[in-house]
């Protein structure tokens, strides 16, 4: 069994993780699993050749069952890589690819017009029932597999955001944003058939209450927005509880709903799901209030309670973990008996980071380590496993996590 390592978080001692005695518990060893190519000393982490192990910053991972199978946003080559099992090998090559006629190839919607298997820009995924989504944010839209892929260039069955699939502007060609419309999505999550999508470029959370069976099917409720149509930064006015800049992942946390708004640098969270539009979140992290929104809170180097762009979050267990983006670190909040309590809270966890206070890639700026990160977006678990989508180093880190002492 792995070494479990436990350790008071205001300590400042060189280690992955910075916890206090209840704090989630991972290997000291770092990831189980490294995948895409490993950098050597003195070779730059630059743009990589697509192949069936190279990725190029990839922003969302999903381990559809403890298993397998796992897929893979490799956005920067424009296209989805699957695994049929959970890997068990350093750059272990994927056996499928959706998006690029094979392994080797590049390009937005294969260097041709959208369709049914192409992808311009992917980035969140999730599992949906049987199926799996994936959002398309290039192409405006959210595709939807009614059972989860399991070979190369599974056609996609329904599309959101737009009416059919070739078509692919955003907001269908008009200035203003709709029911029925997308503008840069980032995120796709699944709850107890209701379907949610961080819009990212309408600065809005739109709701599918029952899951959608038609193309451009409108959604039913709007976060972040007054109305359906209105688009812009935090609805036009001073940021609110109400507002948001560049929303990106959502999460239920024991049924309180959880997005994070990189762009105002902080986590919204809701005391339960949202019933009406624009209901006003409950709380946040990374600020004080709700209408400060600066990085870091306004100065360089972060601390236990400041954010900067945080991109991803999940849940496991009772914690709360932020993909705390340009930090390049993991922050975990355990859950209190009241949502309203976690206002500006201090995280209870730290990883990729040796103290609350640094902020440096792969934290001294050398080569990727099994337990350093460098501009994570994502963050997401499924059993015993965390996936990491460790951009900026162009890999996934599969982290073990183990409950016992």
């Amino acid at each position: 069994m792995d070494k479990i390592i436990k350790i008071n978080p205001m300590a400042k001692l060189k280690s992955a993780i910075i916890e206090n005695s209840q704090s989630l518990p991972l290997s000291s060893r770092g990831a189980a699993v490294i995948l895409g190519k490993h950098i050597q000393p003195g070779e730059l982490a630059i743009p990589l050749a697509p192949s069936a192990v190279e990725m190029f910053s990839p922003r969302s991972a999903c381990l559809l069952s403890e298993n397998g199978p796992l897929w893979v946003s490799d956005t920067g080559h424009h296209r989805l890589l699957g695994w049929r099992n959970v890997p068990t090998q350093d750059s272990q090559p994927a056996d499928w690819v959706i998006g690029q006629p094979d392994f080797f190839h590049e390009g937005q919607n294969a260097k041709g017009i959208p369709g049914k298997t192409t992808v311009s820009v992917p980035t969140g995924i999730c599992r949906v029932g049987t199926g799996m989504a994936v959002a398309d944010a290039w192409n405006h839209r959210i595709l939807i597999w009614k059972n989860i892929p399991e070979d190369n260039n599974v056609p996609a069955d329904l599309v959101l955001g737009q009416n059919n699939f070739i078509d692919n502007q955003p907001n269908r060609g008009k200035q203003q944003a709709a029911v029925n419309t997308l503008h840069w999505c980032y995120g796709v999550f699944y709850y107890q058939g209701k379907l949610f999508v961080a819009d990212t470029g309408n600065r809005r959370v739109l709701i599918w209450h029952q899951f959608p069976t038609e193309n451009g099917q409108p959604a039913d409720m709007v976060l972040g927005q007054p109305n359906m149509t209105f688009r812009n930064e935090n609805g036009g006015g001073s940021p609110t509880a109400f507002s948001m800049r560049w929303c990106h992942d959502i999460t239920l946390w024991e049924e309180n709903l959880v997005v994070t708004d990189a762009g105002n640098n902080r986590v919204m969270i809701w005391e339960g799901i949202p019933t009406e539009n624009n209901t006003p979140c409950s709380a946040v992290l990374g600020q004080k209030t709700f209408d400060f929104v600066e990085m870091n809170q306004g100065v360089y180097f972060p601390t236990a309670s400041s954010l900067s762009m945080p991109y991803g979050v999940d849940v496991v267990d009772d914690w709360l973990i932020v993909a705390d983006t340009a930090n390049s670190r993991l922050l975990g909040w355990e859950k209190p008996e009241s949502i309203l309590t976690l206002q500006g809270k201090d995280a209870d966890a730290n990883a990729g980071q040796f103290d609350f206070v640094s902020k440096g890639e792969n934290r001294d700026f050398g080569i990727p380590k099994r337990d350093s990160l460098n501009w994570c977006y994502g963050i997401k678990f499924c059993g015993n496993t965390a996936i990491i989508s460790d951009s900026g180093n162009n890999r996934i880190l599969l982290w073990r996590l183990n409950h016992e002492d």
